[in-house]
């Protein structure tokens, strides 16, 4: 595996579009995409997810990327979320994180995160749970990512203006 790809992760609370751009910047980049495992992993839930659960989708998410970083012909890549949101959740919903979550945070940075702002009107979905906490969540996101010592941009604005915004803080970043 190329260790030289850079990884630029899309992430933030819950209905701030990131599948949807992180597809667009993709696209746009012509690079490969990763995307959020535990959206799949959790349309087939039957019950209430576990611990183990969150650990399952820890390592869903850690090798679908490996995957696609194996594969990529690409100089970095675009991720639609990452493991952080298993530490989020875990800790929200659980009261506590799995421990191969916490040892591998700090061993798997991301190049780049793309903070999705809270500007955007909430879309329903059955796998959202929050759409009052929205606030809340953006404070954890922006917790977490300092804990990180992160690079991280919070993008905000409406349909091209948010397009624009990730674009630009791509670029700036890849130093176009």
């Amino acid at each position: 595996m190329n260790k030289n790809i850079k990884k630029i992760a899309v992430v933030g609370p819950e209905s701030t579009g990131k599948s949807t751009l992180s597809q667009l910047l993709a696209r746009h980049y012509k690079v490969s995409w990763v995307p959020e495992y535990a959206r799949y992993y959790c349309e087939n839930l039957v019950t209430d997810y576990t611990l183990q659960d969150e650990e399952n989708m820890f390592y869903g998410q850690v090798a679908l990327e490996d995957a696609i970083l194996a594969v990529t012909e690409s100089d970095f890549i675009i991720c639609d979320t990452t493991f952080v949101t298993v530490k989020i959740w875990s800790d929200e919903m659980l009261g506590v994180t799995p421990q191969p979550v916490l040892d591998t945070l700090p061993k798997r940075p991301y190049d780049l995160y793309l903070l999705m702002d809270i500007d955007l009107p909430w879309q329903d979905d059955p796998l959202r749970d929050f759409p009052n906490q929205r606030e809340y969540f953006m404070e954890v996101w922006h917790k977490e990512l300092k804990a990180l010592g992160a690079n991280y941009v919070v993008i905000s604005g409406l349909g091209d203006d948010r397009v624009a915004n990730a674009k630009k803080a791509v670029d700036d970043f890849l130093g176009h």
